[in-house]
């Protein structure tokens, strides 16, 4: 498997905090009940069930990523990573188009589930927002071969990647009934 080695570079910090200010404040926007929804069809009312699968693989994939790289398999766990950053991408698009298009759906749970369903989304939230961050400089550390550098973010970015695609998948079968 050939390696892209992206050069060891300031600009590459600069746009890694770029990125990582600007997804969170493009998503608190679209979250914005003031701001108004684009019909783009029925069809993005499928999109949360769609992201619970891909929140569900992507936990699949980093957990076979540190099997891989346990077991020296570099290459496998090479793949693994990759895939769970793609599954991230295309999670962040479909997240972005079914708050674009639709109004965010209450929870209407009752009892002791109830905080526990609000624990469990507030702490995904908040952890989301960071993970970003980690994880693209755990990517770019890994293609730009600073591998002690990439060790040493991995111990944060891979816990808290792995909460906050577990409880993404654990927040989404509690509010499933109340989608509309």
């Amino acid at each position: 498997m050939s390696t892209i080695l992206l050069p060891q570079d300031k600009k590459y910090d600069r746009i890694i905090n770029v990125v990582a200010v600007a997804i969170p404040i493009v998503v608190a926007i679209l979250l914005n009940p003031r701001i108004p929804k684009v019909d783009l069809g029925t069809w993005t009312t499928t999109l949360p069930h769609i992201n619970g699968v891909i929140n569900a693989l992507t936990s699949v994939t980093l957990l076979a990523g540190l099997y891989f790289i346990k077991q020296k398999n570099v290459a496998a766990h090479r793949r693994m990573m990759g895939i769970s950053f793609v599954l991230g991408g295309v999670f962040l698009v479909s997240y972005v188009l079914y708050h674009l298009t639709n109004e965010s759906t209450p929870f209407e749970g009752q009892g002791l589930i109830r905080p526990i369903y609000y624990f469990l989304l507030v702490s995904h939230i908040v952890l989301s927002i960071g993970v970003v961050w980690f994880v693209l400089r755990a990517i770019y550390f890994a293609l730009s071969n600073q591998i002690d550098r990439h060790k040493r973010v991995v111990k944060w970015a891979y816990p808290i990647w792995l909460y906050v695609s577990t409880t993404g998948v654990m927040v989404y079968l509690m509010i499933s009934p109340y989608y509309k």
